[in-house]
């Protein structure tokens, strides 16, 4: 998900078929599968195909979108699944929690300008108890010439710098830029150049 309205992403999700796919991204799946269940924040979860995810292996999901279409489609994934999630219609100013809810946070292509970035990452580092864990993937600014997804702007794309910047005072566990293959749906199809990170509050 990127910076575009949300009647963008109505029109986009009111696709019939599932435009990301119903399986999760895998770097997330590998990640989670590694972890003791708890509190999952899922900022711009899109059709839910990781927040359901989630929920089948026993975590509390909480996640939201600012797309109604997307809401619902989620909402018919997790019921087909036999879970259930907590998905808000919110944006990224809107969003609020907590402090030291929740023992994950994963951003899943969550392509924002970096005032948004910001605003959003402060957001959740401070929702995270200490110890907590983020789960990170997004196009790095290597994805600008490539056609498996993302968006063209190369100010919403990312660089290790920017992890570091963002996340200066957790323990990085994994930052690296990697050329991997994906295959989650029309609209992430292909190679592509990812960064991946995971990094511990301390």
């Amino acid at each position: 998900m990127n910076t575009f309205g949300s009647e963008f992403w109505n029109e986009r999700y009111s696709a019939e078929d599932y435009i990301y796919g119903t399986e999760p991204n895998s770097f997330f799946k590998e990640q989670l599968e590694k972890l003791d269940a708890g509190k999952i924040l899922l900022p711009a979860e899109g059709e839910g195909r990781n927040a359901v995810f989630a929920a089948k292996k026993g975590w509390d999901v909480f996640s939201f979108d600012f797309s109604s279409e997307a809401k619902q489609k989620a909402l018919n994934l997790a019921k087909a699944n036999n879970v259930k999630i907590n998905y808000k219609i919110k944006s990224f100013d809107d969003f609020t929690s907590a402090p030291d809810f929740f023992d994950v946070v994963a951003f899943i292509y969550v392509h924002l300008n970096k005032e948004q970035r910001q605003s959003l990452f402060t957001k959740a580092i401070d929702s995270l108890k200490k110890g907590g864990k983020i789960i990170f993937e997004a196009f790095s600014v290597n994805q600008i010439n490539k056609n498996s997804g993302g968006p063209k702007n190369i100010c919403l794309l990312y660089t290790i710098d920017d992890l570091k910047l963002y996340f200066n005072d957790f323990k990085i566990n994994l930052l690296e830029e990697q050329n991997i293959y994906l295959s989650e749906g029309d609209h992430h199809s292909g190679d592509a150049s990812v960064i991946r990170f995971i990094g511990t509050k301390e």
